[in-house]
């Protein structure tokens, strides 16, 4: 994720709680997709599209903080 960010990306991890915070659920949705999709964890239809739909909006969430960050630093 963010692989053409992954130094703003450390850097808000390590400092911003919230970010750490977001990052971690988006993993932790990321994983349970993931198994869901492999019938490791067997779920319905709607509850998949459901964590899908949360792992993104988390995603475009934790890309706007990185563009906000992004742009602060290019003012300073």
């Amino acid at each position: 994720m963010f692989e053409n960010h992954q130094d703003v990306m450390q850097q808000l991890l390590k400092s911003d709680e919230n970010f750490r915070r977001l990052y971690n659920q988006h993993q932790q949705l990321d994983k349970r997709v993931a198994a869901a999709e492999t019938g490791t964890a067997p779920m319905g239809d709607l509850a998949l599209n459901a964590m899908k739909k949360e792992k993104l909006m988390t995603k475009d969430h934790l890309a706007r903080m990185m563009h906000v960050h992004l742009d602060e630093a290019a003012v300073s």
